[in-house]
């Protein structure tokens, strides 16, 4: 928190009364997001974000190939390894203010058990990726990169499916620091122990499927 941009409301005389505005500005908003969810359905793609209800168009084929490619290669190594679960798109997690439809998410084992087969409306996961797109980038670059790291997601993963590039940052005492950003090499992750892919199989090179055979077996 930057106590710096707060300072001048807790200095001033009327900082009881800027508390009572921002409690009813934040009572309004959680009725409004209770409304929100029950207003979505299980086919629509929506999050609420300050306040606000946000309804996703289909995404590009470019994006649902890279989305495509890597939930296929995290799920059969977290499975492999019953290391938790991954979910992609439709799952809806729940931050304080916000809730989001990340691209893919994963949670560790010891969380997923208390899941219930029920359940619509989902913690913090340990690890994120969103992929690009114009209509999402701002968000996926700006509140949420912010609201990911405050809610102690330790792992994030920025994907470019134009520019195939992948942004890897990991959690360093609440803010996110970039580990890697390339399109070439390899990437492995830290929350997923063990899982390393080359970047370039995201956006599927057949010549890097031999290195991937660690995976499958």
């Amino acid at each position: 928190m930057n106590l710096a941009i707060l300072q001048p409301i807790i200095d001033s005389p009327e900082l009881p009364k800027y508390i009572q505005k921002l409690t009813e500005v934040f009572n309004t908003e959680q009725e409004r997001r209770t409304a929100f969810y029950n207003l979505i359905s299980e086919d629509d793609k929506a999050e609420f974000i300050n306040g606000k209800a946000i309804f996703h168009s289909p995404v590009r084929k470019k994006h649902n190939d890279v989305s495509g490619n890597l939930q296929t290669l995290l799920s059969v190594y977290v499975l492999k390894n019953k290391l938790g679960k991954v979910y992609v798109e439709k799952l809806m997690i729940e931050l304080t203010r916000n809730s989001y439809e990340p691209d893919l998410c994963f949670f560790e084992k010891k969380r997923v058990k208390d899941f219930d087969e029920e359940q619509m409306i989902f913690p913090a996961p340990d690890f994120i990726v969103e992929i690009l797109s114009k209509s999402t980038e701002k968000n996926d670059r700006g509140i949420k990169f912010t609201d990911y790291a405050q809610h102690g997601i330790k792992e994030y993963w920025i994907i470019d499916p134009t520019k195939k590039t992948v942004e890897q940052y990991f959690l360093n005492h609440g803010v996110y620091e970039l580990n890697i950003k390339n399109h070439e090499g390899e990437i492995e992750s830290k929350v997923i122990r063990g899982f390393r892919i080359p970047i370039k199989a995201i956006f599927y090179e057949d010549d890097n499927l031999k290195a991937l055979q660690h995976i499958f077996e």
